[in-house]
């Protein structure tokens, strides 16, 4: 056992090696990256780039059995299709392409590889780490910006705020994470084994608050996301509990749910139906207009900018599909299609499409490496679930947030920001941590070689008590 233990709210006796004082500095480092990486940047830039280093460095050195993942050969051929991509641009339009190959677009992507590594397979630290970071991020929501103001204008005034991160969307997708964690969570929060009052009580204000910030954040796409990942994860609630035989337990819950719902709808119907309306019916124009597919005359509103950037985007694909224009593809959309105005030149750099902007900036290539890493990580967590390493709602919250991922992703790209690298490094390595326990476990469990499925009995009651 590692000579610290048990320090406190963090569980240091992981189910890997790493060298007792060298694993207190990592984890240090990591707790910084995560608590302040919203609240105070460069406490958390510090914090994330010497736990990404340490934590690849401990991998490599003391990984035995991990050092062959699968992610680290992703990480091999992340590499390896942009210094590709940017030899062929380099021969091709060097003016285009920076002097040096850049890895950090895609290699920033598996931060998670450390992050797995120093949460030590402990689901007690993976719950420990996701609520650090958005007791953080709903801090940084009160501080920014105009701080508590921001709120107050929300509520009162039914003004659109960003909270004063990045912009409008990023604060919104923050909060539809949070939705998604604290009701996947919901029971362990709030029992302990049993109902708790006081949990129970800060549970609702946070769920609350979480909602309400939702609202005044204004973002349709981040709207439609947290719905429909909240309707997968009641579909999965009611499925499990069919099997299980309690259906009595469904109907109640589906009952609860009704009126829980009712009241949150005529609520928020009651204080803020003027604005949703408006916020709703603002581009409805738009909408008809690409629905009869007249897009040439598409005004530049917010979802008339995407889609004439994807229109502009689609024609430098065209010219280059498998290989891209390297890592400055997307800004190159922008400045250089001439049809493009000035007002989307002089403020966009992006093309709110993360899928579109690697397809245009890595061609076919990224695009293969990117479905890759989802498979890579859809099968860790199937496996290390099936096996009884990640528990049944960390799988919830991981299937949810795959699908509120993929919606939100598709209509800005967050994971070509530091907003959206942060929630899906943090996210990832908290099920790849699981995966990578339950791999070790069956390598030293000779039963497990013929059976995959099963574990030591020793194995489960360390496994139940985290």
């Amino acid at each position: 056992m590692n000579r610290f233990g048990r320090f406190g709210f963090w569980e240091f006796d992981q189910a890997w090696y790493t060298p007792g004082y060298y694993k207190a500095v990592g984890v240090l480092f990591f707790l910084l990256y995560v608590f302040f990486q919203v609240l105070w940047a460069p406490a958390g830039n510090v914090g994330e780039t010497a736990s990404a280093l340490l934590g690849l460095v401990a991998l490599f050195i003391f990984g035995k059995g991990l050092r062959n993942s699968g992610a680290i050969w992703l990480l091999l051929a992340a590499v390896a299709v942009q210094g590709v991509s940017w030899i062929l641009m380099h021969q091709y339009r060097p003016e285009w392409v920076p002097d040096n190959p850049q890895f950090d677009r895609l290699a920033k992507l598996f931060i998670f590889i450390a992050v797995a590594w120093w949460l030590g397979g402990s689901t007690r630290n993976t719950l420990v780490v996701w609520l650090m970071a958005a007791i953080g991020f709903i801090a940084a929501t009160f501080i920014y910006g105009q701080g508590i103001d921001n709120w107050v204008d929300g509520v009162l005034h039914g003004k659109r705020t960003g909270f004063g991160i990045r912009n409008d969307q990023h604060a919104s997708m923050f909060y539809g994470v949070c939705a998604l964690g604290f009701i996947a969570f919901s029971k362990r929060f709030i029992c302990r084994p049993t109902l708790v009052i006081w949990r129970l009580l800060v549970w609702v204000f946070l769920v609350g608050l979480i909602f309400l910030a939702l609202l005044i954040g204004q973002t349709r796409a981040i709207w439609i996301a947290t719905t429909l990942s909240l309707l997968v994860m009641l579909v999965f609630w009611a499925t499990w509990y069919i099997r299980q035989g309690d259906i009595g337990k469904v109907f109640r819950n589906i009952l609860a749910g009704f009126f829980l719902i009712a009241f949150v709808l005529g609520s928020v119907g009651w204080l803020f139906g003027d604005t949703l309306i408006k916020r709703g019916l603002t581009e409805q124009s738009v909408v008809t207009e690409i629905a009869q597919g007249d897009i040439s005359h598409i005004p530049y509103s917010s979802i008339g900018i995407r889609i004439h950037s994807w229109v502009a985007a689609s024609e430098w694909i065209a010219q280059r599909p498998f290989t891209g224009w390297g890592p400055w593809g997307r800004g190159l959309v922008i400045d250089h299609t001439s049809w493009l105005p000035d007002l989307v030149k002089d403020n966009f750099g992006h093309l709110h499409n993360f899928f579109i902007e690697i397809w245009v900036a890595y061609g076919v290539m990224g695009l293969l490496l990117i479905a890759a890493l989802a498979v890579w990580i859809g099968r860790a967590a199937w496996r290390a679930w099936r096996g009884g390493a990640l528990p049944n709602d960390m799988a919830l919250f991981s299937i949810c947030f795959f699908v509120y991922w993929m919606i939100v992703n598709q209509i800005e790209s967050y994971m070509s920001f530091w907003t959206g690298v942060y929630v899906f490094n943090l996210v990832v390595g908290g099920v790849v941590t699981h995966y990578w326990r339950w791999k070790l476990q069956i390598k030293a469990d000779a039963e497990s070689r013929d059976n995959p499925d099963v574990f030591s009995e020793e194995y489960e009651i360390k496994s139940a008590a985290l």
